[in-house]
């Protein structure tokens, strides 16, 4: 098999995170960082995991020579402005095969199309990273329902959850430059997860037709006075001038194109869930038949007392976003492939040594991105948006939620 070199451009904690999920798949090493924060630590650990040898280079044109495709892991803000020099590179001379970019592809819809349009330009393949559609327990079951599918009917009602007590980087908190709070960050898993889950056998992930939405944005723990004061103390946001939501709910409608059914996607994303960690729960009901997963259900599980706490490793070694450190711990032996990420990391390399885009490309990417904003404006008006509507299509084309302007105020604190 031939080896696919990979370039990140940023190494932050999803970068360290996907770097863990790349020593399980064959084919693919990390040849190039982005030098910024991190940028050694992340080397390091290819270099003694076998991983690579990541040449850590001072410029983006650098990353793209030493790589076959690059990964743009970097912060939400910085996005529009790295594929920019990406596409400069390859009409430099610089031969890539293609980009993939970790959710969500762009702040507001503006940016999800200029992303698609440079590498459109540039002639790259695209993958857009949504872990949450190669979890292993979701299509598992998925397949293992195809025949009650066939014989009873699709799926008709998805549910989809992400939680955990809020991101670890100061930069996810500010909505400025994040694009949003929860929904920004993790109602994009959601909203592609239930849609995922609603989608008939051996269909596009595109093919439903998204025809309304739903939904409402809330502050409800970090707006009070004592989190906030935490909050501007930790990561120098003010939640008291420029709050983002720690909680989003809603329901997406989608018809089928073929038979007309209309069927429901509903999703709940917070910040401010206390429990043992990160917790992703997902739901499909169909006819005489359903699916379940939750990933805080594990085989294994710790138990450590108060006496001992004292001496606990770091607990996110056990779960990822842990708030404990002791009484009864859950423990998931393999997050990496639990969450996806291994599963969305051989789809790329497969679909990148074929010559074609991954099974989620960029236009993908913008669809989500499309489907967040509509919620953001539903949320905003307090009311049921119809997607086919013409008007309301053109109100989104330049929509940019007062939340993400930082007058999330105006929405959360009324």
């Amino acid at each position: 098999m031939k080896t696919l070199k990979i370039g990140f451009i940023g190494s932050g904690f999803i970068a360290h995170f996907l770097a863990k999920a790349m020593l399980q798949v064959r084919g693919v090493e990390l040849s190039a960082i982005y030098n910024r924060s991190s940028a050694e630590d992340l080397a390091r650990f290819a270099k003694e995991h076998l991983l690579g040898q990541p040449v850590i280079c001072d410029s983006i044109k650098e990353v793209c020579e030493n790589s076959d495709a690059v990964a743009i892991l970097s912060p939400n803000f910085t996005r529009v402005e790295v594929m920019e020099e990406i596409a400069d590179s390859v009409s430099a001379g610089v031969e890539l095969i293609g980009v993939i970019c970790e959710k969500p592809l762009g702040r507001t819809i503006a940016e999800a199309t200029r992303m698609v349009e440079l590498a459109e330009s540039a002639e790259l393949l695209t993958a857009y990273f949504e872990n949450q559609l190669h979890v292993p327990g979701i299509n598992k079951a998925l397949k293992q329902l195809e025949p009650q599918m066939q014989a009873m009917g699709n799926m008709a009602l998805a549910r989809s959850t992400e939680e955990h007590s809020g991101p670890h980087s100061s930069w996810f908190w500010n909505p400025i430059k994040q694009g949003g709070g929860a929904l920004s960050d993790m109602g994009c898993h959601s909203i592609a997860a239930s849609r995922h889950i609603l989608t008939p056998p051996d269909k596009d992930p595109l093919f439903l037709e998204p025809i309304s939405v739903q939904a409402d944005t809330s502050l409800l723990k970090w707006g009070q006075p004592k989190y906030r004061k935490q909050l501007k103390e930790k990561f120098g946001v003010d939640y008291a001038a420029t709050p983002a939501e720690d909680f989003c709910t809603g329901t997406i409608n989608y018809k089928n194109p073929e038979t007309g059914q209309v069927v429901k996607a509903q999703f709940t994303d917070s910040w401010m869930y206390d429990k043992q960690g990160l917790r992703i729960s997902v739901e499909g009901l169909g006819p005489g038949y359903a699916l379940e997963v939750n990933t805080l259900r594990s085989p294994s599980e710790i138990f450590i007392g108060d006496e001992a706490a004292e001496a606990v490793a770091d607990s996110e070694e056990a779960l990822e976003k842990s708030t404990s450190s002791k009484g009864l711990l859950a423990l998931q032996p393999n997050e990496a492939d639990l969450y996806g990420y291994i599963g969305e990391i051989e789809d790329m390399r497969d679909a990148f040594l074929a010559g074609k885009d991954a099974m989620l490309d960029w236009n993908y990417g913008k669809e989500i991105t499309v489907l967040c904003q509509a919620c953001y404006l539903s949320a905003e008006k307090g009311q049921t948006l119809k997607l086919e509507n013409p008007i309301v299509q053109q109100e989104l084309e330049e929509y940019r939620s007062l939340i993400a302007r930082g007058e999330g105020a105006e929405v959360l604190l009324k």
